[in-house]
C-alpha cells in the first residue's frame, strides 16, 4: 500500500487517481480543507487527518510514502508562519521518524518521497541582475523566504533521520512551478492564472520588469516523477535531491507565449501589458533538470500549450463556475484565510 499525504490536493488528487489506475492500494491522509475530490473506490482509503499529529496506524500495511502535505506557496507561508513551520518541517519530521521506526521493526526499506521545490534556489533580482545562473542539486543553498526555508529545513531533517536509520529511504523532488488541470484546481499558479485572466479579460498584465526566470512543470509530469521514484533503484535515490523541470521561462516571455497559444487555437487576441509601476525586484531562478535524466532516465516533456488549451476549454465549459477568479476555493491563500478566520474565536 502507498500512503499519499495531501492526496486530496492539487497534485495529490491527480496522483492518487493515477496510482489507483495502475492497480495500487492507496491510503490518503489529508486535512480535507478543500474537500474530498474522489468518488468511492475499493482500493482507496480516505482519512481526514492532520500530519502535525500523526497516527502510527496510518502506516499499517504501507511500504512507500509520498509526502505532499503542507503549505505550498509563499503567500500562505507568509500569512501563517507558525503553521508553515509546523506543517512543512515538524509534520515532515514526525511522519519520517514513524516511517524509519517501522522500517527498523519490519526489517524492510521504507521509501519516503518528499515534495520539495525549486524555489529553494531563488534569490531577489532586478532586471539588470537577471542573468542566467543554472541551478543544480550540487550547489549550496540557503533560502530565506518562509516557504522555501521550511522546505529546505525539511530536507535536512529527512537526511538526519536517514543517517540514523539505514532502512529509511528518503528522496527529495524539487519541482518547478506546476501547471495544468487537476480535480482540485488552482488558479494561483502562473500558467493557470495567466490562462484564466486571458479568458476573463483578454489581457495579461506582467508586473515589474518581467525578466525573472521561472522553472515550469506540467502536473502530469509531476505525477509521473513521483511514480518513477517508487520503482527507481534504491541505491540511486536514497538521500538524493532531484530537480524536476520541463523548461525555464522569463515571466514576460511566458505571458506572450500563453497569448500566442490562445490566439492560434481559439482565434482570441490577448493583449500583454507590462505594469512598470510594480515592484522592480522579483525572485528569479533558472533550474537544470539534467541530473534526474542522467541518473534515473526521467524527462519532463509536457509543455505549456497542452495545459493552456485544456484549461481554456474547461473555462468555456463552465467547469469552475461563472466567476472562478472570485471563488476562494481555487486560491490557497484566500481559502486559508477563510478557514483560519472561520476557526478563530469570536
Amino acid at each position: 500500500m502507498i500512503l499519499v499525504t495531501g492526496g486530496a490536493g492539487y497534485v495529490g488528487s491527480l496522483l492518487t487517481q493515477e496510482l489507483l489506475g495502475l492497480g495500487h492500494h492507496v491510503r490518503v491522509v489529508d486535512t480535507m480543507w478543500f474537500g474530498d475530490p474522489f468518488a468511492g473506490h475499493e482500493r482507496l482509503q480516505m482519512i481526514a487527518g492532520d500530519l502535525r499529529e500523526p497516527d502510527p496506524a496510518w502506516l499499517n500495511g504501507v511500504d512507500s510514502i509520498i509526502h505532499l502535505s503542507g503549505l505550498s506557496n509563499d503567500p500562505t507561508a507568509d500569512f501563517a508562519p507558525q503553521l508553515n513551520n509546523e506543517a512543512n518541517v515538524f509534520a515532515t519530521r514526525q511522519l519520517a521518524q514513524l516511517a524509519a521506526d517501522k522500517a527498523q521493526r519490519d526489517g524492510k526499506p521504507m521509501r519516503y518521497v518528499f515534495a520539495s521545490t525549486c524555489s529553494v534556489y531563488y534569490a531577489p533580482t532586478t532586471s539588470e541582475q537577471a542573468n542566467v545562473q543554472i541551478m543544480t542539486e550540487e550547489m549550496p543553498i540557503a533560502p530565506t523566504a518562509n516557504y522555501s526555508k521550511t522546505k529546505r529545513l525539511a530536507e535536512i531533517e529527512l537526511l538526519r533521520i536517514a543517517d540514523r536509520s539505514p532502512l529509511f529511504v528518503p528522496v527529495m523532488l524539487r519541482k518547478g512551478t506546476v501547471f495544468g488541470l487537476s480535480p482540485r484546481m488552482r488558479f494561483d499558479l502562473v500558467v493557470n492564472v495567466f490562462t484564466l485572466h486571458a479568458w476573463k479579460t483578454r489581457q495579461l498584465t506582467v508586473h515589474g520588469h518581467g525578466e525573472a526566470w521561472r522553472p515550469l512543470l506540467h502536473i502530469r509530469d509531476a505525477v509521473d516523477a513521483y511514480i518513477h521514484m517508487l520503482n527507481a533503484p534504491e541505491e540511486k535515490i536514497r538521500g538524493e535531491a532531484f530537480n524536476v523541470v520541463h523548461k525555464n521561462y522569463r515571466v514576460l516571455e511566458l505571458a506572450h507565449w500563453v497569448a500566442e497559444v490562445i490566439e492560434e487555437n481559439f482565434g482570441v487576441e490577448v493583449r500583454v501589458k507590462r505594469d512598470r509601476t510594480g515592484n522592480s525586484a522579483s525572485r528569479s531562478y533558472y533550474v537544470s533538470g539534467e541530473k534526474i535524466a542522467r541518473e534515473l532516465g526521467f524527462s519532463a516533456d509536457r509543455g505549456t500549450s497542452e495545459a493552456v488549451i485544456s484549461i481554456w476549454k474547461a473555462l468555456e465549459r463552465g467547469d469552475f463556475g461563472p466567476e472562478p477568479d472570485k471563488d476562494p476555493r481555487y486560491y490557497n491563500i484566500r481559502w486559508l484565510k477563510d478557514t483560519l478566520m472561520s476557526c478563530a474565536p469570536a
